[in-house]
This record gives C-alpha cells, sequence and structure tokens, in this order.
C-alpha cells in the first residue's frame, strides 16, 4: 500500500526483453534504497513492482505481461525518469490517499495550461474508468496522488483535470510531461468496492 507522496525521482539505465512478453527494468534510485531489501515493493510511476536485483545505487524489478498491457510501463526505456515511492508503514503519515499501487490504465496529457504558481493539466480517461472519478475527489497519476479539479467529456471523449503545485511540478516527472504523453492511472478503490457492494445489494 502507497500514499502517493512521491519520495524521488529515479532513473531507467537498463531495460531487457525477457520471454513471454516481460520485461526487466533497472532503476538508479539511492534514496527508495537506504532501507531496501530483496523482495520489497517499490511504486514506479504508480505501479507496484518487487525488488529482484539489489545494486550499489540500483535495483532491478520484472515487469509481467498484465503489467505492460495496462500501464505505460511498456514504453519505458533507457534515460526516462520514474516517480518512486517505497510502502507505507504504521507510523507513516497518510499524506495522500489509498493507493495499491495496481494501475488500472492509462490515460493521454490533452493539454496544459501554465501560470506563475501551478499548471493545470487535462488528462483523457477511459470510458470504463470514468465513473469512478468524480470532482474533488482522488486519483493517482504516475503514482502522484492528486484531486480531481474538474471532469468533463466532449469531442475527446472523457476526460478530467488537475493543478499541479511547485512541488509536485519540481519533484515527480508530471513537471515534464507533454501534451501527448502517456501516464499510468489508478482510481479511488473506495469507489470500486461501493459500486461492487451496490451490485450485490440490488441483487438481494
Amino acid at each position: 500500500m502507497f500514499t502517493g507522496i512521491v519520495e524521488e525521482l529515479g532513473e531507467v539505465v537498463d531495460v531487457v526483453d525477457l520471454p513471454d512478453d516481460a520485461r526487466r527494468v533497472t532503476i538508479v534510485a539511492p534514496i527508495v534504497l537506504t532501507d531496501a531489501s530483496l523482495g520489497d515493493s517499490i511504486a514506479v510511476n504508480g505501479v507496484c513492482l518487487t525488488v529482484a536485483e539489489l545494486g550499489d545505487r540500483t535495483f532491478t524489478a520484472d515487469v509481467m505481461r498484465e503489467t505492460l498491457q495496462r500501464s505505460s510501463l511498456r514504453d519505458v526505456a533507457p534515460g526516462a525518469r520514474v516517480n518512486l515511492e517505497r510502502p507505507v508503514t504504521l507510523a507513516t503519515r497518510l499524506g495522500g490517499h489509498l493507493v495499491q499501487g495496481h494501475v488500472d490504465g492509462t490515460g493521454t496529457l490533452l493539454s496544459r495550461q501554465p501560470s506563475d504558481h501551478w499548471d493545470v493539466v487535462c488528462i483523457s480517461l477511459p470510458d470504463d474508468l470514468a465513473r469512478y472519478v468524480v470532482e474533488k475527489g482522488s486519483i493517482t497519476v504516475d503514482g502522484v496522488s492528486l484531486t480531481v479539479a474538474g471532469v468533463g467529456h466532449d469531442e475527446r471523449g472523457h476526460w478530467f483535470s488537475v493543478s499541479l503545485i511547485p512541488t509536485t511540478l519540481e519533484v515527480t516527472n508530471l513537471g515534464r510531461r507533454e501534451v501527448g504523453d502517456v501516464v499510468n492511472l489508478e482510481v479511488d478503490v473506495i469507489a470500486k468496492y461501493v459500486e461492487r457492494l451496490s451490485e450485490f445489494g440490488a441483487r438481494s
């Protein structure tokens, strides 16, 4: 479990394709590795990955077919900057919201409006996820916990907007994302549980 508060911008230094549509990714990450062990979980752009190998300042993780199909990690290449977060502990402040690291799908950055103090970013929303996203609700974008500023639907399809404060622009890769870039999305898990419970309630 994570909170969507990014601890570090890591850098992908190696990507190896494996059989059965899998990949092995190596990332430089000195901060999140200070207390890491083999088998630990680290969120990479919002995707929960397991540490398979540890180097001096790097860790390596295997990315399976399901993850490649659902997330932007299918396109990650050496040189990419990725958002990193360690799992929460019982002593961790819950600064964002409950994030599982289970990406639901991807969106495309549709527009970006910079200002003196923040950027307003509009991101496309897959049709099957739109019902889970509400204004002033929470959503995770590339592993960053954000508050939904607005939602809508037009000729581009479903979309939502978020306001990125200077800290987010500085310490996460969202400050570097451009129109057309693909980002990972995880909707609020509570919304999915409510929907599921409502379905069973309607049947009883």
